[in-house]
């Protein structure tokens, strides 16, 4: 007897194509390629050329700096330009980088792909007391597309720690809205001073943001003053010291010696 028949599979769904080109008209470019998803990309590089304008020159490609295999061609001048086009299959963090399309020794222009790049930081360090709780806060531009969700991570050394509210919850709270992940932290320690990564998890990866936390005692405002009163102080006593020092010999000097001479 036959087996049942297996269901038939499910087709593959291509990736979307998204096509991103410049028109160099010196030496070198950079340009930024963000990402939310898995795309078919189809990068092209117009270069207007030089003086020269050889009929012809040698193009490649470099991903992160290295040469792709079997990407050199010679690239014709066509309309006063040489046109350079490649296209790249963009799944997973992996693929993510700086792809180059090179104009023999003469041009190049970087394409700078990643995810969704955090919007601007505090670059001051976020202040708070031992014993306060504080926010952390990251937002993503409203003009850049949503993440699926925030990861929030804690320094530790050269390595990141994910921070799971779950696990600690009198110590950590994650509130996470669509373009905005707030990490709040209870019970601050001296300990907890560091740096605060926010992560904005995406389709075809995540992208990082920092912050600097530093927490002091309710003493440390006061050192400065403490060091002043002190300066003071020592400065004060300075003076009563030598305005004694001077008395002693003004008065030596009017008295003179005692003169116990007995004339006969």
């Amino acid at each position: 007897t036959p087996g049942p028949t297996p269901p038939p599979l499910d087709p593959i769904t291509p990736l979307p194509n998204d096509v991103r080109s410049f028109v160099l008209k010196g030496e070198s470019h950079t340009e930024k390629v963000e990402l939310s998803k898995p795309v078919n990309l189809i990068l092209e590089c117009i270069w207007t050329g030089n003086q020269n304008k050889l009929p012809n020159i040698t193009g490649f490609w470099r991903k992160d700096g290295n040469e792709i295999e079997n990407s050199r061609l010679t690239v014709q001048l066509e309309n006063e330009q040489y046109n350079l086009k490649r296209e790249f299959s963009i799944v997973s963090e992996e693929n993510l980088g700086n792809y180059s399309c090179v104009f023999g020794s003469e041009a190049k222009i970087d394409f700078v792909v990643g995810a969704p790049q955090i919007g601007e930081l505090r670059d001051k360090p976020i202040v708070s007391y031992v014993g306060d709780s504080v926010v952390i806060t990251c937002k993503m531009e409203e003009t850049k597309p949503k993440p699926n969700t925030w990861n929030w991570y804690k320094a530790n050394g050269t390595d990141k720690e994910q921070i799971f509210a779950d696990a600690e919850p009198h110590r950590y709270e994650i509130k996470n809205e669509e373009r905005k992940a707030k990490l709040v932290v209870h019970n601050l320690t001296e300990t907890d001073s560091g740096l605060f990564y926010c992560g904005a998890v995406y389709t075809i990866g995540i992208t990082m943001g920092h912050m600097e936390l530093r927490v002091i005692t309710i003493y440390e405002p006061l050192k400065p003053f403490i060091a002043i009163v002190v300066e003071v102080i020592v400065l004060v006593a300075a003076i009563l010291l030598y305005e004694r020092s001077q008395s002693k010999k003004n008065y030596t000097a009017e008295n003179g010696p005692n003169d116990q001479t007995n004339t006969l």
